[in-house]
């Protein structure tokens, strides 16, 4: 099997080697991003929804206990928002919670700049190995005369156009997750912006006073 695979890599010539390197580490990528992802809950707004209820209920503490322990992205900035917001000036305080928001954005968006990278080099990589080959099938169609075979020439050129279909299959996934990663990306961006949001817009009537703070 091993041996198969290794005819078929020296067939497209160097291209081809880089492209599947490039192959595997982009699969390590998107598992790893995935697991990243999984582990701190991306996805999961619960936490941080039920936090902003007891929130505007007035029960501070009990807000902030509920998420204490959530690695959520989105209860992470929520917490560092309502301290913030109890134990500073609320200029400073939006600011402190526009400094986590960011932080949490570039953890979630780390690796991204690497898969943008493969979509755009594995399509190159293919077409310098097609041009390549397609050179050195010339040549030999040159050097033959009029002893030229069709079939080595054919050979020739398919071996070349093989490194251009190997570029294009992974640069589709990898254009595909990069796409998905983006979006989710976004989504977090624009629910960090709302829940901030709801923590400056409570009323302090309804807050209670906690640590100093004036309700």
């Amino acid at each position: 099997m091993l041996s198969t695979i290794t005819q078929f890599l020296d067939r497209g010539g160097p291209a081809l080697w880089a492209i599947a390197v490039l192959s595997v580490l982009t699969l390590s990528l998107v598992l790893w991003k995935l697991w990243q992802m999984f582990r701190r809950g991306t996805w999961k707004r619960e936490g941080a929804e039920t936090a902003l209820r007891f929130w505007g209920q007035g029960q501070t503490t009990l807000a902030m206990s509920h998420i204490s322990f959530d690695p959520a992205p989105r209860a992470r900035v929520v917490q560092a928002a309502m301290q913030a917001r109890l134990s500073i000036p609320e200029e400073d305080a939006r600011e402190e919670s526009a400094r986590q928001a960011r932080a949490v954005l570039n953890e979630t968006r780390l690796g991204l700049r690497m898969l943008d990278l493969v979509v755009t080099i594995a399509p190159l990589l293919g077409l310098l190995g097609t041009v390549l080959g397609m050179i050195d099938a010339f040549q030999a169609l040159q050097d033959s005369g009029q002893q030229a075979d069709p079939a080595a020439l054919a050979g020739g050129i398919w071996a070349a156009l093989l490194t251009t279909a190997a570029g294009m299959a992974v640069a589709i996934p990898a254009s595909v997750m990069l796409s998905i990663f983006d979006g989710m990306a976004d989504r977090l961006a624009h629910d960090l912006e709302d829940l901030v949001t709801r923590v400056f817009t409570t009323p302090w009537a309804y807050v209670e006073e906690e640590e100093g703070q004036p309700a």
